[in-house]
């Protein structure tokens, strides 16, 4: 009997896929039905812990004073490093962060070194929120205070030459062809510093764990993580525990952009803290907590020489980056990735340097190295435009890349000229004034930018389990989790259509560890590995009902070779003859079957040999995917309104158009992108840590005063996508689009803010006092 695995393709035209359909999961958040990681409340005997911060950022705690503290009512303990419950390992050595998989080489509370503000130094466990906040704040550290150093700008800094960067994963130095003698060959020279604040995560939902042993060797923890399989990795390891004994539930996240896709101390803490006092506790970081808690993207100089021919074609990228990293990491975004892969070029060199300093380390902050690197790359690139007097668009095509660069690779997918003409036409930008400073309205100097955006695709696997009845309802699951970008519609979605049931009879399970795995969702991987994972669990089901169905007497489809059995809309039938086949409800009443479960496994990007059999392609070309260099595509154009007089920015319009293969649903797509372009302009114009350089202290960690964009601050937003098929990137042809959206966005604003004003500012945030103080460049 012929066996051979057939792939019964969804119908994007016919089927739900694709359609802008409101979340599946919006009335139970709108209502207050969802929960959250600290709304776990009935649990049995649930306490409250507090923790207490340093407020110096160096030095060593020589006493504890907890006699107020303890003496107040419902306080059930005081932990600190002299008593909470070890950890079977640590990531305080390298072998031991590798292992665990942690943010940063250090876990407070093991010592009685302080080596950041904010630094957990005890923690405080009441019967209430309240009496702990209270007790904490009676708690007295004795510290002997030492002498911080706060960035790689201190004069002491010693700047030092990693081997790698981005938790030791990219290489610190990359040479491709002999950039600095192209350089120095090279007709036109342009060199320039670029600099960056620090920015921080603001999330609506802070960093909240609940941990309940409800065994002495078995422990569940409800905790705000963008994904709950690392994060159960994480915490078996450091626990010493079998990964089946911890279990790690996230339902919903309010938000999170990269700092919940790693465990930090908290949630460690709150498990210790739950083992030591026999009870459930929760912890919730407060808003200044989530400063010195969770990571940031880290302060940073780039500098970027660019050689280029007369007319505009480039010969030579030289990227240099500096920043600050913790006593520990040699973490620093990958910013030269962006800039080695986007535009054509033969000669490329890239190098990092670090300074230690009394800071946390820094960790995936929206779209991690290409937002930064597309600011450096994208604000010369119009400065070369600008020197030759050709458009900003002409010069991005002149130096369009056919296959990627830094590999030699053709990309699976690129639409990005598609962009580029339809961003155009959207925005009328065939109307510009090129010359720079000579647009106005009224008062307001006008100007029009427009940015390139690129994101790679991260290797990445995970499973999904279906489960068909014969009563026509399905129960779909995977351990993912919905950051609060519709995981839980598109995957409905997804599994409605390759089952051809109606999407009311679908229901997606996902955020907990008992269900199989799934990825992260971080690095825009999520939608692409579980919606193939998906597919394939229901290719499994129908799999096993083509077998039952050939073996069944009663069926149409006796003895029928399985490789002429098609599915469509939940129908059995034969490929040359479809009024011949059945049900599958009635094929599996007639078995007796009650329910069917399939198992699939998903990849996404270069490791997915079977994308192309999955999708009826030409299968003697599934190996073709490792061969191939993915990415998603797309173009920002931006105008602003600038006050001569007071310096202010105003973003008065918006478009970006994007390809990124298969769009699952139009509607939260859409969001996405305009979420992340929100992203990008609150990083252009607003967004900034001030780190104090005497103290490494935070001065601004508060909403009140680190700035975000509000709705006054951003117009309507044109969004669209160039329809884009991948053969090669998964079974459903699906691109990330979460990070794309920021990339490129400060470099459309500080474009636009050239054209309006002919001052070129490398220095974000874009505040008035910048504005006023740069002298306008002679073009």
């Amino acid at each position: 009997m012929d066996t051979e695995p057939q792939f019964f393709e969804t119908n994007p035209k016919a089927g739900v896929v694709g359609q802008p359909l409101d979340r599946v999961e919006g009335r139970d958040k709108v209502t207050g039905k969802a929960k959250y990681s600290a709304e776990f409340n009935a649990l049995p005997g649930l306490v409250h812990a507090v923790l207490k911060t340093s407020d110096v950022a160096k030095g060593r705690i020589t006493g504890f004073d907890t006699s107020a503290a303890l003496k107040q009512p419902g306080v059930l303990a005081i932990l600190t490093h002299q008593n909470l419950p070890k950890l079977a390992k640590t990531p305080n050595d390298a072998e031991g962060k590798k292992a665990i998989g942690a943010p940063m080489g250090f876990m407070p509370l093991t010592s009685d070194q302080i080596h950041y503000a904010g630094q957990p130094v005890a923690i405080v466990v009441a019967d209430t929120l309240e009496r702990a906040q209270y007790a904490a704040a009676l708690l007295k550290v004795q510290v002997a205070a030492e002498k911080p150093l706060a960035s790689y700008e201190d004069p002491r800094a010693e700047l030092f030459d990693p081997t790698k960067v981005q938790d030791g994963k990219t290489p610190a130095h990359t040479v491709r062809g002999n950039a600095q003698a192209a350089f120095a060959a090279a007709p036109l020279q342009l060199t320039h510093k670029y600099t960056h604040a620090i920015n921080h995560h603001n999330p609506m939902e802070p960093g909240a764990t609940t941990a309940h042993w409800e065994a002495p060797d078995r422990l569940t923890v409800y905790d705000a993580t963008q994904g709950v399989t690392r994060t159960q990795k994480a915490l078996s390891t450091m626990l010493g525990l079998p990964t089946e004994q911890v279990r790690v539930v996230t339902k919903f996240i309010g938000g999170g952009f990269g700092c919940k896709g790693s465990s930090w101390p908290h949630t460690i803490l709150t498990v210790q803290a739950a083992k030591a006092v026999g009870r459930p506790v929760k912890l919730s970081l407060t808003r200044p907590q989530m400063f010195t808690g969770m990571g940031h993207r880290e302060d940073q100089t780039q500098t970027l020489k660019v050689g280029a021919t007369q007319d505009g074609k480039l010969t030579a990228l030289i990227h240099e980056k500096t920043s600050t990293t913790s006593p520990w990491d040699n973490y620093a975004e990958p910013n030269s990735k962006i800039i080695n892969m986007l535009y054509a070029c033969e000669n490329f060199e890239s190098s990092y340097q670090l300074a230690r300093a009394n800071v946390m380390t820094s960790t995936f902050t929206r779209a991690p190295g290409e937002a930064p690197g597309s600011f450096a790359i994208e604000c010369s690139l119009d400065d070369l435009a600008y020197q030759i007097g050709i458009d900003p668009i002409e010069i991005r095509l002149r130096n369009y890349a056919e296959k990627d660069p830094s590999t030699g690779q053709p990309w699976s997918s690129k639409s990005l000229k598609q962009c580029y003409a339809r961003g155009a036409e959207l925005f009328g930008w065939s109307k510009r004034n090129p010359k720079a400073g000579a647009t106005r309205d009224g008062r307001l100097l006008v100007g029009w930018g427009m940015a390139t955006a690129s994101y790679p695709v991260h290797n990445s696997q995970g499973t999904a389990r279906a489960r068909l009845y014969a009563d026509g309802h399905a129960v779909v699951q995977a351990g993912a989790t919905d950051l609060g970008t519709g995981t839980y519609t598109v995957m409905t979605q997804v599994a409605a259509d390759a089952l051809g049931l109606p999407m009311d009879k679908v229901r997606f399970e996902l955020g907990d560890t008992r269900l199989p795995t799934a990825p992260n969702s971080g690095g825009s991987v999520a939608a692409g590995t579980v919606s193939s994972s998906v597919y394939m669990a229901v290719q499994d089901v129908w799999q096993k009902l083509i077998k039952v169905a050939v073996l069944d007497k009663k069926s149409p489809l006796y003895r029928a070779k399985p490789a002429d059995v098609e599915v469509k809309q939940g129908r059995l039938q034969l490929k040359g003859n479809p009024q011949k086949g059945e049900e599958f409800g009635a094929l599996m009443k007639r078995a007796e079957m009650t329910d069917v479960e399939g198992n699939g496994q998903g990849r996404y990007g270069s490791g997915y040999e079977d994308a192309q059999a999955a999708a009826n392609a030409d299968p003697t070309k599934k190996d073709e995917a490792a061969h191939h260099s993915m990415h998603s595509f797309g173009a920002h154009f931006c105008e602003v309104k600038v006050d001569p007089e007071l310096g202010t920015v105003r973003v008065t319009r918006w478009v970006s158009v994007h390809g990124a293969g298969r769009i699952l649903n139009a509607k939260t797509a859409r969001s996405q992108i305009i979420g992340g372009s929100i992203f990008g302009i609150g990083a252009a114009l607003m967004e900034g840590t001030v780190r104090d350089p005497n103290y490494a202290r935070y001065t601004n960690a508060s909403l009140a005063d680190y700035h975000i964009p509000v709705n006054a601050d951003i117009p309507d937003m044109t969004v669209e996508f160039v329809e884009e098929h991948d053969p090669y990137i998964n079974a459903m042809g699906v691109k990330g689009i979460g990070e794309i959206s920021m990339v490129g966005v400060s470099a459309a604003v500080a474009n636009a803010v050239f054209h309006a004003t002919g001052k070129r500012i490398r220095s974000l945030p874009i505040t008035p006092d910048k504005v006023l103080e740069t002298k306008a460049v002679q073009v």
